[in-house]
């Protein structure tokens, strides 16, 4: 691959905007309490990790295709298409199907959503999106030196 692909470099910016929202997030949310009770903020933070999660699929979808990877059933699949290619260690595979699964609860069952799960990932889990962003980059740079770039 040549040159890291527009689409790619500029999720992973997309990624990077909403990662540092998330972290002001976290740190005004300093209670379960006082993130359940702030409307606003349950609601931003919601959005803010659908579109993280969006980012990281488009990333992983755009991925697949410029290398000729097998093509994902789904959303999960797009992730288990990157830990059986090496792109992203298998250790955060886990984390990652859980990212997909939590996308599908935001999006399709935005009525059944639950504040607590939406908080611990919140307060536990953003490092999972970094680990990502830099399993991708490290890639791309492999790639490229691969290629000679």
């Amino acid at each position: 691959m040549s040159d890291a692909d527009d689409v790619i470099v500029n999720r992973l910016k997309i990624l990077a905007e909403y990662m540092d929202e998330l972290r002001i997030y976290r740190e005004r949310a300093t209670s379960f309490r006082v993130y359940q009770d702030d409307k606003m903020l349950r609601r931003a933070v919601e959005r803010a990790l659908q579109v993280a999660i969006e980012a990281c699929l488009d990333i992983g979808r755009r991925l697949i295709a410029l290398e000729g990877f097998r093509y994902p059933e789904d959303n999960k699949d797009v992730f288990q298409i990157l830990a059986e290619e090496e792109v992203v260690p298998r250790q955060l595979l886990p984390s990652l199907i859980e990212m997909a699964r939590f996308r599908n609860l935001i999006v399709h069952d935005y009525a059944q959503i639950d504040d607590a799960r939406v908080y611990g990932i919140l307060k536990k889990r953003l490092d999972d999106f970094d680990a990502y962003a830099r399993a991708i980059a490290a890639y791309l740079e492999r790639e490229e030196r691969a290629h000679g770039g």
